[in-house]
């Protein structure tokens, strides 16, 4: 992640941390989802060593630490919010950027939800947690696809994350180190009473950290007006979420 984009997402998730857990219930399912799966396609119970990306508030910790035992678990953040998790999980805290800072050697799981698409290349990140890995070692990591807040981008929003990548790339990224074990997507709409309902959404999750735009009153009007007229219905204003998952095996 460049150092400018990642000031800027730092900040913003930083200043919704206190307000992300409970806001961030797409996220929460997500991050249910992907342990739940993890453990039906046949992970061990026990891990001597895992190591999870982009830990926020905890959502897959606490889904992780319900399912498995770990001899030693590191959690690591882009947030130094994020170390109150660590200590509620009983965790080492490795804070910085997922890209840059020195992970522990050989985990034996690897895992993260709804981190990669802040990297601009998620698809180099899956490689490096592939390669590692430990002989025998788990990945299970969701991101978002293309489809990921498409109405944002229709009335030229900058919000969007970066790396948004299909289950396809996440499979093709890996598939030469790893055994694929299970990739999916799903898409679901979230309604809100009006665009700027969509707007503190999207504030009190911290997902807006690459959006410059300083609001005016016309500016404001003009996205609302556009907003509405392009995805309002009885329901109210939707925004769209498309998770994408992959889990993996190392063999050995």
């Amino acid at each position: 992640m460049n150092a400018p984009l990642t000031s800027r997402v730092q900040r913003s998730f930083s200043r919704s941390f206190r307000s992300y857990h409970d806001s961030a219930g797409q996220q929460a399912q997500i991050a249910e989802r992907l342990a739940c799966d993890l453990h039906k396609t046949g992970a061990p119970d026990h891990f001597r060593s895992a190591l999870e990306f982009g830990c926020g508030t905890g959502h897959l910790t606490q889904q992780l630490c319900a399912r498995f035992a770990f001899d030693a678990l590191t959690i690591n953040d882009l947030s130094p919010e994020a170390g109150e998790t660590a200590v509620a999980f009983g965790a080492d805290f490795l804070c910085g950027d997922a890209e840059t800072v020195p992970w522990p050697a050989q985990p034996n799981l690897i895992a993260s939800a709804s981190m990669i698409q802040w990297l601009p290349d998620p698809a180099a990140f899956l490689r490096r947690s592939a390669h590692a890995l430990a002989p025998g070692g788990w990945l299970a990591v969701s991101g978002f696809g293309p489809r990921q807040y498409h109405e944002l981008v229709q009335v030229g929003s900058a919000a969007a994350a970066p790396g948004l990548c299909g289950p396809d790339a996440m499979a093709a990224a890996v598939s030469d180190v790893l055994d694929v074990v299970s990739v999916g997507e799903t898409e679901q709409q979230m309604h809100f009473p009006s665009p700027r309902q969509v707007l503190e959404h999207l504030r009190r999750t911290g997902v807006n950290g690459r959006a410059q735009r300083t609001w005016t009153k016309s500016t404001l009007s003009t996205f609302t007006r556009e907003y509405v007229r392009q995805f309002g219905s009885d329901a109210g204003v939707s925004l769209t979420y498309h998770p994408t998952w992959i889990i993996a095996r190392k063999p050995g």
